[in-house]
């Protein structure tokens, strides 16, 4: 009695509150012409779309909503179950209204199906569940919507997961921003930064917004804007961009694009408006969960004459519906967090079904195939100085300094091993260049424009190697002693390490067919690079909105495309392909906009990623066939051997207790140890 009155009471709570919030919400459901997505489908948009404190129509959270539903299917499952260990029917009899609330989604879409003349999985489980309580069968009807919010529970806490791992403190804008007002500088807030202010920006620090420098000279890091791997050189007079960064020297800029109006943003509300194809492709387990449909439907017919109801029920149940939907998430899962461990950020669980299908290879060059800090090629020398000296005199001048450029020399003269000199005026004249004192003398370091500049003259053996420089792609920085011109360093781009045996071991899989670079510089070092790490083709000279223009041309040509890249000019590329992945340390844009991050910010885990994909799908395979085997038994039972829906549910119970559990094998096959011999392996190949 006890008991029952426990049950009642849930009951009438349980209506009462959803009395309550279907009276505040919409009376109508109004159908459409579109293709009507499914239950689980409507989910998962409602996990990815929606934050955990933003109401559905119903005035709750997807997470209050589905543990309502999971909470109603395990109340129903006890009461039916005990109801029919103790013969007791009248508490069987109570598990209904808790299984209608708990399934009411599948019966509304069913219904609004039914209208426009469609069938789909959820009028499979409407059917399903209908005929488990004409049958009397509450405690199945019971299961199978407890099946259906546990998986929507599983999809939640894939998305939660990922989300919880992509919290960083990347920023791509500063918090504050110095402005020159009446000759003083003053800082405010990034978000009251106006047209017209004149922002002063020092060495090291971000531009915040579009605009031309009225005062100084500043040696720019623009390559996750423009894709150029040359620092470029401003003055007055000159546009800059926001979030590019000042590499040395000091500019005032006078802001012209703020906020939503700058570059950057430009270029987001283009990604916001793009069309994601992805968003339209799905799952294997639902495509193939949609494409049984009609041939169950078409059976149960055929069954229900011959067989009788219970027949044709047994038929219909023994479509695999969403059991599928349900179990892949947990496959995902596991996956997920191996590729975590191994510093692999997958956003999108659908990557790894999509790598499997890749058969091209997109580059971005700089910043992808090659490191932010470069590294010293020639020392020219134009002087009775030797190259050790005129190292050590652009050391001492860059002591200071933390721009990629000057870290590439001190690294040079460590190497060296020479000693630098201290530096007896600590006066700095930023801008091209800087002008010390060292030992005596005045030093001049920078560039060729830096030198005219300060009056210094340049040989033309220098001045055509400057010129090289510009073709080839790498930059020339000028060392002059007390007004004459001492020499010249170059300063190259630095190919990763690992890149170019990653690189011959994708080709080498038998999915890949071609392999691109895309960049924006010149053509004779992006051909350089291409043959150097062995890619099949390049583009050069590729301005940013191009890029997209290129993915898509490769796809109307019949191309599966992973991208790979790290900038801002990247993103709409990134967003066009199949697949993206993004390097740690990457511009804010790329980190948001690809699919898939490796963390180690290099592409020491690249061959990893693809294997673990492979991986992926052969387990999915597997489950998808423990999963379909029963549905084929099922329905060969049902007309040659009598089964009935008893046998049926038993069969597909089987079915899915193996199926998780082959979901489940790839913690225990490859334990964490495992996989970090394989990484170590990948590294060293």
């Amino acid at each position: 009695m006890i008991l029952e009155t426990f049950a009642l009471g849930s009951i009438l709570y349980i209506g009462f509150k959803s009395f309550k919030k279907q009276g505040k919400a919409k009376k109508s459901w109004k159908a459409t012409n579109t293709t009507m997505k499914s239950v689980l489908e409507d989910q998962f948009t409602q996990i990815v779309g929606q934050s955990d404190d933003k109401k559905s129509s119903s005035g709750l959270t997807f997470e209050e909503k589905n543990k309502r539903e999971i909470i109603s299917a395990s109340s129903a499952l006890t009461l039916s179950s005990i109801g029919a260990w103790l013969y007791y029917w009248p508490l069987s009899f109570m598990s209904i209204p808790l299984v209608i609330y708990a399934s009411k989604s599948y019966h509304k879409k069913t219904y609004e199906l039914i209208k426009q003349g469609k069938a789909s999985t959820e009028t499979l489980v409407s059917i399903t569940m209908t005929g488990c309580i004409i049958l009397g069968r509450f405690s199945m009807a019971s299961l199978i919507v407890l099946l259906f919010g546990v998986a929507a529970r599983l999809a939640m806490q894939v998305t939660q997961n990922s989300r919880q791992l992509l919290i960083n403190t990347f920023e791509q804008h500063p918090d504050f921003v110095w402005i020159r007002v009446k000759n003083a500088e003053i800082s405010i807030p990034f978000n009251e930064l106006q047209q017209g202010d004149i922002v002063v920006v020092h060495t090291g620090e971000m531009i915040p917004a579009d605009g031309t420098v009225v005062n100084g000279m500043a040696t720019v890091d623009q390559h996750i804007l423009t894709g150029e791997a040359k620092p470029v050189e401003k003055e007055s007079g000159e546009e800059v961009f926001a979030s590019t960064v000042v590499l040395s020297g000091k500019i005032n800029v006078k802001a012209e694009k703020t906020g939503e109006n700058s570059t950057v943003a430009k270029i987001t509300h283009i990604l916001n408006s793009t069309v994601d194809f992805k968003s339209t492709l799905q799952l294997r387990a639902d495509t193939l969960s949609k494409q049984l449909v009609n041939p169950a439907l078409i059976a149960g017919s055929v069954a229900l004459p011959i067989l009788g109801f219970n027949g044709a029920l047994a038929v219909v149940n023994a479509h695999p519906k969403n059991k599928m939907m349900g179990i892949a998430p947990i496959g995902i899962m596991n996956y997920l967090n191996l590729a975590s461990k191994q510093g692999i950020l997958i956003k999108d669980g659908r990557s790894l079904e999509f790598l499997n299908k890749v058969d091209t290879i997109v580059f971005d060059k700089t910043g992808t195939l090659t490191e932010e800090q470069p590294h010293i090629g020639t020392i020219h020398s134009d002087s009775d100085y030797t190259e050790d000296e005129i190292l050590i005199y652009a050391a001492a001048a860059e002591y200071k300094q933390k721009h990629p450029l000057a870290k590439a020399i001190l690294q040079e003269a460590e190497n060296r091993q020479l000693s630098i000199p201290s530096i007896e005026d600590s006066e700095y004249k930023l801008g091209y260049g800087i002008t010390v004192n060292v030992a005596g003398k005045v030093v001049h370091v920078g560039s060729e424009r830096f030198m005219a500049v300060e009056n210094i003259l340049i040989s033309p053996t220098l001045s055509e190697q400057q010129k090289r420089s510009h073709e080839e792609g790498y930059s020339l920085v000028m060392v002059a002693v007390d007004k004459h011109l001492a020499g010249a360093i170059e300063l190259l781009p630095t190919v990763r390490p690992e890149a170019k045996a990653i690189i011959s071991h994708l080709k080498q899989r038998q999915n890949i067919k071609a392999t691109y670079i895309i960049s924006g510089d010149h053509e004779i070092p992006t051909k350089k690079l291409a043959k150097a790490l062995g890619v099949d083709h390049y583009f050069a000279e590729t301005l940013p909105e191009d890029k997209a223009g290129i993915i898509e041309q490769l796809q109307q040509e019949g191309h599966f495309i992973c991208y790979i890249g790290d900038g801002i000019n990247d993103s709409i590329a990134m967003k066009k392909s199949h697949v993206s992945v993004s390097l740690a340390g990457a511009s804010t844009i790329a980190i948001d906009t690809a699919q898939i991050i490796l963390m180690d910010s290099g592409l020491n885990h690249l061959n990893l990623l693809f294997d673990l994909a492979n991986k992926f799908n052969a387990n999915m395979n597997t489950t998808f066939a423990i999963i379909l085997i029963p549905a084929v038994i099922s329905v060969s039972g049902a007309f040659l051997l009598g089964f009935g829906l008893t046998q049926t549910v038993v069969l597909n119970m089987s079915g899915i207790i193996l199926a998780i559990g082959n979901a489940m094998t790839p913690l225990l096959k490859q334990p964490e140890k495992q996989l970090q011999s394989e990484a170590s392996t990948d590294r060293s190949k």
